[in-house]
Protein backbone atom coordinates (compact mmCIF):
# COMPACT_ATOMS: atom_id res chain seq x y z
CA UNK A 1 0.00 0.00 0.00
CA UNK A 2 1.44 3.39 -0.99
CA UNK A 3 1.21 6.59 0.96
CA UNK A 4 0.91 9.06 -1.91
CA UNK A 5 1.74 12.73 -1.76
CA UNK A 6 -1.22 15.06 -2.20
CA UNK A 7 0.82 17.56 -4.18
CA UNK A 8 -0.37 18.83 -7.55
CA UNK A 9 2.69 17.19 -9.07
CA UNK A 10 1.68 13.75 -7.81
CA UNK A 11 -1.93 14.23 -8.89
CA UNK A 12 -0.76 15.07 -12.41
CA UNK A 13 1.66 12.14 -12.56
CA UNK A 14 -1.08 9.72 -11.54
CA UNK A 15 -3.40 11.21 -14.17
CA UNK A 16 -0.80 11.04 -16.97
CA UNK A 17 -0.25 7.34 -16.47
CA UNK A 18 -3.92 6.45 -16.07
CA UNK A 19 -5.32 8.65 -18.90
CA UNK A 20 -7.77 10.63 -16.76
CA UNK A 21 -10.51 12.26 -18.82
CA UNK A 22 -10.11 15.73 -17.32
CA UNK A 23 -6.65 16.11 -18.87
CA UNK A 24 -8.45 17.12 -22.08
CA UNK A 25 -8.85 20.58 -20.56
CA UNK A 26 -5.05 20.94 -20.54
CA UNK A 27 -4.65 20.12 -24.24
CA UNK A 28 -4.65 23.81 -25.35
CA UNK A 29 -1.76 24.41 -22.96
CA UNK A 30 -0.05 21.34 -24.40
CA UNK A 31 -0.28 22.84 -27.89
CA UNK A 32 1.23 26.09 -26.65
CA UNK A 33 4.00 24.29 -24.76
CA UNK A 34 4.87 22.12 -27.78
CA UNK A 35 4.93 25.05 -30.20
CA UNK A 36 7.18 27.12 -27.95
CA UNK A 37 9.47 24.13 -27.30
CA UNK A 38 9.83 23.47 -31.04
CA UNK A 39 10.68 27.13 -31.74
CA UNK A 40 13.20 27.14 -28.90
CA UNK A 41 14.83 23.95 -30.15
CA UNK A 42 15.15 25.28 -33.70
CA UNK A 43 16.70 28.53 -32.53
CA UNK A 44 19.17 26.98 -30.09
CA UNK A 45 20.27 24.21 -32.44
CA UNK A 46 20.99 26.77 -35.15
CA UNK A 47 23.14 28.73 -32.69
CA UNK A 48 25.00 25.95 -30.89
CA UNK A 49 24.89 22.58 -32.67
CA UNK A 50 27.94 22.01 -34.83
CA UNK A 51 30.34 23.50 -32.28
CA UNK A 52 31.95 20.30 -30.97
CA UNK A 53 34.14 19.90 -27.94
CA UNK A 54 37.61 18.38 -27.97
CA UNK A 55 36.15 14.99 -26.98
CA UNK A 56 32.82 13.30 -27.79
CA UNK A 57 29.79 14.23 -25.67
CA UNK A 58 27.13 11.58 -25.02
CA UNK A 59 23.74 12.73 -23.74
CA UNK A 60 21.84 10.30 -21.52
CA UNK A 61 18.32 11.66 -21.13
CA UNK A 62 14.64 11.02 -21.73
CA UNK A 63 11.58 12.71 -23.19
CA UNK A 64 9.39 12.26 -20.12
CA UNK A 65 9.44 13.74 -16.65
CA UNK A 66 10.17 11.49 -13.71
CA UNK A 67 12.62 8.67 -13.23
CA UNK A 68 13.59 6.25 -15.97
CA UNK A 69 16.91 4.86 -14.74
CA UNK A 70 19.33 7.42 -16.23
CA UNK A 71 21.62 7.64 -13.22
CA UNK A 72 22.14 3.85 -12.77
CA UNK A 73 22.76 3.67 -16.53
CA UNK A 74 25.41 6.39 -16.37
CA UNK A 75 27.12 4.62 -13.48
CA UNK A 76 27.12 1.36 -15.46
CA UNK A 77 28.45 3.05 -18.61
CA UNK A 78 31.20 4.89 -16.74
CA UNK A 79 32.40 1.66 -15.13
CA UNK A 80 32.25 -0.23 -18.44
CA UNK A 81 34.17 2.46 -20.32
CA UNK A 82 36.79 2.77 -17.60
CA UNK A 83 37.23 -1.02 -17.70
CA UNK A 84 37.99 -0.64 -21.41
CA UNK A 85 40.70 1.90 -20.68
CA UNK A 86 38.88 5.19 -21.35
CA UNK A 87 38.96 8.24 -19.10
CA UNK A 88 35.37 9.37 -18.57
CA UNK A 89 33.93 12.55 -17.10
CA UNK A 90 30.33 13.35 -16.20
CA UNK A 91 28.42 16.63 -16.20
CA UNK A 92 25.03 17.22 -14.63
CA UNK A 93 22.60 20.03 -13.88
CA UNK A 94 22.75 19.10 -10.19
CA UNK A 95 19.02 19.10 -9.46
CA UNK A 96 18.25 19.39 -5.77
CA UNK A 97 21.54 21.14 -5.01
CA UNK A 98 22.38 24.80 -4.56
CA UNK A 99 25.92 26.16 -4.68
CA UNK A 100 27.35 29.66 -4.50
CA UNK A 101 29.64 28.85 -7.42
CA UNK A 102 29.30 27.06 -10.74
CA UNK A 103 30.72 25.05 -12.39
CA UNK A 104 31.22 22.91 -9.30
CA UNK A 105 33.69 20.03 -9.15
CA UNK A 106 31.95 17.28 -7.19
CA UNK A 107 34.01 15.46 -4.60
CA UNK A 108 32.95 12.94 -1.99
CA UNK A 109 33.48 15.67 0.63
CA UNK A 110 30.75 17.88 -0.90
CA UNK A 111 27.23 17.38 0.42
CA UNK A 112 24.22 16.62 -1.75
CA UNK A 113 22.65 19.89 -0.62
CA UNK A 114 25.33 21.67 -2.63
CA UNK A 115 25.79 19.47 -5.70
CA UNK A 116 22.59 17.41 -5.89
CA UNK A 117 21.97 13.78 -4.98
CA UNK A 118 22.52 12.17 -8.39
CA UNK A 119 25.94 13.77 -9.13
CA UNK A 120 27.15 12.84 -5.65
CA UNK A 121 25.98 9.25 -6.12
CA UNK A 122 27.81 9.05 -9.47
CA UNK A 123 31.00 10.50 -7.97
CA UNK A 124 30.92 8.08 -5.03
CA UNK A 125 30.10 5.06 -7.18
CA UNK A 126 32.53 5.64 -10.04
CA UNK A 127 35.42 7.67 -8.62
CA UNK A 128 35.43 9.71 -11.83
CA UNK A 129 35.38 13.49 -12.32
CA UNK A 130 31.86 14.94 -12.05
CA UNK A 131 31.05 18.60 -12.66
CA UNK A 132 27.66 20.24 -12.09
CA UNK A 133 26.29 23.50 -13.38
CA UNK A 134 23.08 24.95 -14.83
CA UNK A 135 24.91 25.74 -18.09
CA UNK A 136 26.15 22.39 -19.40
CA UNK A 137 28.48 23.88 -22.03
CA UNK A 138 30.29 25.83 -19.35
CA UNK A 139 30.40 22.72 -17.16
CA UNK A 140 31.98 20.64 -19.95
CA UNK A 141 34.57 23.31 -20.71
CA UNK A 142 35.46 23.39 -17.01
CA UNK A 143 35.61 19.58 -16.86
CA UNK A 144 37.94 19.34 -19.86
CA UNK A 145 40.16 22.16 -18.58
CA UNK A 146 40.67 20.46 -15.24
CA UNK A 147 40.50 16.72 -15.99
CA UNK A 148 41.90 14.37 -18.60
CA UNK A 149 38.91 12.86 -20.41
CA UNK A 150 38.39 10.83 -23.57
CA UNK A 151 34.61 11.15 -23.42
CA UNK A 152 31.96 13.10 -21.51
CA UNK A 153 28.64 11.66 -20.37
CA UNK A 154 25.92 14.23 -19.74
CA UNK A 155 23.35 13.19 -17.11
CA UNK A 156 20.07 14.41 -18.60
CA UNK A 157 20.15 17.34 -21.02
CA UNK A 158 18.39 15.82 -24.03
CA UNK A 159 16.39 19.07 -24.26
CA UNK A 160 19.37 21.30 -23.40
CA UNK A 161 19.87 22.38 -27.00
CA UNK A 162 22.56 24.92 -26.17
CA UNK A 163 24.78 21.88 -25.77
CA UNK A 164 26.46 20.26 -28.77
CA UNK A 165 26.17 16.50 -28.61
CA UNK A 166 27.76 13.67 -30.59
CA UNK A 167 25.57 10.80 -29.37
CA UNK A 168 22.07 10.82 -27.86
CA UNK A 169 20.73 8.04 -25.64
CA UNK A 170 17.08 8.16 -24.60
CA UNK A 171 16.00 6.05 -21.62
CA UNK A 172 12.40 4.89 -21.16
CA UNK A 173 10.78 3.31 -18.12
CA UNK A 174 9.50 0.03 -19.53
CA UNK A 175 6.80 -0.28 -16.87
CA UNK A 176 5.24 3.17 -17.31
CA UNK A 177 6.14 3.69 -20.96
CA UNK A 178 5.19 7.10 -22.38
CA UNK A 179 2.02 7.42 -20.31
CA UNK A 180 -0.83 8.94 -22.30
CA UNK A 181 1.72 10.03 -24.96
CA UNK A 182 0.85 13.71 -24.57
CA UNK A 183 3.22 16.59 -23.83
CA UNK A 184 3.20 18.78 -20.74
CA UNK A 185 0.98 19.67 -19.00
CA UNK A 186 -1.58 17.26 -20.49
CA UNK A 187 0.90 14.39 -20.31
CA UNK A 188 4.36 13.47 -19.03
CA UNK A 189 6.34 14.16 -22.21
CA UNK A 190 8.78 17.01 -22.69
CA UNK A 191 8.82 16.29 -26.43
CA UNK A 192 6.51 14.22 -28.66
CA UNK A 193 7.20 10.48 -29.16
CA UNK A 194 8.58 11.08 -32.68
CA UNK A 195 11.66 12.63 -31.01
CA UNK A 196 12.77 9.08 -30.19
CA UNK A 197 13.28 8.40 -33.90
CA UNK A 198 16.04 11.03 -33.95
CA UNK A 199 18.25 9.77 -31.13
CA UNK A 200 21.08 7.28 -31.62
CA UNK A 201 19.89 4.73 -29.05
CA UNK A 202 16.60 4.10 -27.24
CA UNK A 203 17.11 2.00 -24.12
CA UNK A 204 14.10 0.59 -22.31
CA UNK A 205 14.51 -0.06 -18.61
CA UNK A 206 12.53 -3.31 -18.52
CA UNK A 207 10.51 -5.04 -21.21
CA UNK A 208 10.63 -3.57 -24.74
CA UNK A 209 7.44 -5.33 -25.86
CA UNK A 210 5.12 -2.32 -25.85
CA UNK A 211 7.47 -0.40 -28.17
CA UNK A 212 7.77 -3.04 -30.90
CA UNK A 213 5.63 -1.06 -33.37
CA UNK A 214 6.75 2.47 -32.52
CA UNK A 215 8.98 3.01 -35.54
CA UNK A 216 12.27 3.13 -33.64
CA UNK A 217 14.65 0.41 -32.50
CA UNK A 218 14.91 -0.29 -28.78
CA UNK A 219 17.29 -2.23 -26.60
CA UNK A 220 16.58 -3.60 -23.15
CA UNK A 221 18.44 -2.72 -19.98
CA UNK A 222 17.58 -3.90 -16.50
CA UNK A 223 18.07 -2.75 -12.92
CA UNK A 224 18.65 -5.64 -10.53
CA UNK A 225 18.99 -5.58 -6.73
CA UNK A 226 22.53 -6.16 -5.55
CA UNK A 227 22.87 -5.83 -1.77
CA UNK A 228 21.11 -4.41 1.25
CA UNK A 229 23.45 -2.12 3.21
CA UNK A 230 22.76 -1.39 6.88
CA UNK A 231 23.28 2.36 7.01
CA UNK A 232 24.39 2.50 10.66
CA UNK A 233 26.95 -0.30 10.58
CA UNK A 234 27.79 -0.71 6.90
CA UNK A 235 26.97 -4.42 7.06
CA UNK A 236 25.85 -5.80 3.71
CA UNK A 237 23.51 -8.66 2.85
CA UNK A 238 23.25 -10.05 -0.67
CA UNK A 239 19.78 -9.04 -1.86
CA UNK A 240 18.68 -12.59 -2.64
CA UNK A 241 19.72 -13.67 0.88
CA UNK A 242 17.76 -11.02 2.80
CA UNK A 243 16.51 -12.48 6.08
CA UNK A 244 15.65 -9.43 8.18
CA UNK A 245 11.89 -9.80 7.70
CA UNK A 246 9.36 -10.45 4.96
CA UNK A 247 7.44 -7.20 5.57
CA UNK A 248 9.30 -3.91 5.11
CA UNK A 249 8.69 -0.20 4.77
CA UNK A 250 10.08 1.48 1.66
CA UNK A 251 10.57 5.24 1.40
CA UNK A 252 11.68 6.83 -1.87
CA UNK A 253 12.22 10.44 -2.95
CA UNK A 254 12.85 9.50 -6.58
CA UNK A 255 11.14 10.11 -9.90
CA UNK A 256 9.17 6.85 -9.77
CA UNK A 257 8.91 5.55 -6.18
CA UNK A 258 6.91 2.54 -7.32
CA UNK A 259 10.04 1.16 -8.96
CA UNK A 260 11.62 0.65 -5.52
CA UNK A 261 8.51 -1.21 -4.34
CA UNK A 262 8.47 -3.37 -7.48
CA UNK A 263 12.14 -4.28 -7.02
CA UNK A 264 11.58 -5.26 -3.40
CA UNK A 265 8.48 -7.27 -4.32
CA UNK A 266 10.59 -9.18 -6.84
CA UNK A 267 12.52 -10.42 -3.79
CA UNK A 268 9.25 -11.79 -2.32
CA UNK A 269 8.97 -8.97 0.24
CA UNK A 270 5.71 -7.36 1.33
CA UNK A 271 6.16 -3.62 0.88
CA UNK A 272 4.52 -0.60 2.48
CA UNK A 273 5.63 2.25 0.18
CA UNK A 274 5.87 5.94 0.98
CA UNK A 275 6.56 8.01 -2.13
CA UNK A 276 8.05 11.49 -1.76
CA UNK A 277 8.77 14.10 -4.43
CA UNK A 278 11.97 13.57 -6.41
CA UNK A 279 15.19 15.02 -4.90
CA UNK A 280 13.44 15.94 -1.63
CA UNK A 281 15.53 15.69 1.52
CA UNK A 282 14.61 12.83 3.85
CA UNK A 283 14.48 13.25 7.61
CA UNK A 284 14.15 10.82 10.49
CA UNK A 285 10.44 11.62 10.74
CA UNK A 286 9.96 10.38 7.16
CA UNK A 287 11.52 7.05 8.12
CA UNK A 288 9.79 6.51 11.48
CA UNK A 289 6.83 4.12 11.76
CA UNK A 290 4.82 2.61 14.59
CA UNK A 291 6.61 -0.71 14.40
CA UNK A 292 10.11 -2.18 14.23
CA UNK A 293 10.02 -3.33 10.61
CA UNK A 294 13.07 -2.66 8.42
CA UNK A 295 12.94 0.61 6.46
CA UNK A 296 14.45 0.49 2.96
CA UNK A 297 15.62 3.56 1.01
CA UNK A 298 17.48 3.97 -2.29
CA UNK A 299 21.18 4.74 -2.67
CA UNK A 300 20.18 8.08 -4.22
CA UNK A 301 18.31 9.00 -1.03
CA UNK A 302 21.06 7.65 1.20
CA UNK A 303 23.72 10.05 -0.15
CA UNK A 304 21.66 13.04 0.97
CA UNK A 305 20.45 11.66 4.30
CA UNK A 306 22.13 13.51 7.19
CA UNK A 307 19.66 12.98 10.03
CA UNK A 308 19.86 10.43 12.85
CA UNK A 309 20.43 6.92 11.52
CA UNK A 310 17.99 4.46 13.03
CA UNK A 311 18.98 0.83 13.49
CA UNK A 312 16.09 -0.22 11.23
CA UNK A 313 17.39 1.75 8.22
CA UNK A 314 18.74 -0.12 5.19
CA UNK A 315 19.84 0.97 1.72
CA UNK A 316 19.05 -1.11 -1.36
CA UNK A 317 22.01 -1.02 -3.72
CA UNK A 318 21.15 -1.84 -7.33
CA UNK A 319 23.06 -2.54 -10.51
CA UNK A 320 22.16 -1.66 -14.08
CA UNK A 321 22.74 -4.54 -16.48
CA UNK A 322 24.00 -3.29 -19.85
CA UNK A 323 25.04 -5.71 -22.58
CA UNK A 324 28.76 -5.45 -23.47
CA UNK A 325 27.78 -5.32 -27.14
CA UNK A 326 25.90 -2.09 -26.48
CA UNK A 327 28.99 -0.54 -24.90
CA UNK A 328 30.93 -1.54 -28.02
CA UNK A 329 28.32 0.13 -30.22
CA UNK A 330 28.45 3.28 -28.08
CA UNK A 331 32.23 3.42 -28.45
CA UNK A 332 31.82 3.09 -32.20
CA UNK A 333 29.10 5.77 -32.38
CA UNK A 334 31.29 8.16 -30.38
CA UNK A 335 34.21 7.44 -32.75
CA UNK A 336 36.46 6.32 -29.94
CA UNK A 337 39.22 3.90 -30.77
CA UNK A 338 41.16 1.41 -28.69
CA UNK A 339 44.17 3.66 -29.05
CA UNK A 340 42.59 6.46 -27.00
CA UNK A 341 44.31 4.97 -23.98
CA UNK A 342 47.44 3.07 -24.43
Amino acid sequence: MAAQSNSIQQILVNAWYSSRWWLVFLVPLEWLFSALAALRRSRLQAQHQGKPFAVPVVIVGNISVGGSGKTPLIIALVKALIARGYAVGVVSRGYGGCSERYPLDVTTQIGAAECGDEPLLIAQSCQCPVVVGPERTEAINYLLANHDCDLVLCDDGLQHYRLHRDVEIAVIDGARGLGNRRCLPAGPLREPPRRLREVDFVLVNGSTGRFSEEGFATESIEIVPSVFRHLASGRCIIASEWSEGIAVHAVAAIGNPQRLATTLESLALTVDLTGINDHQQLYLADLTFNDSLPVIITAKDAVKYTDTVADTLWVLEVEMLVAPVFVDRLIQAAHLTSSERG
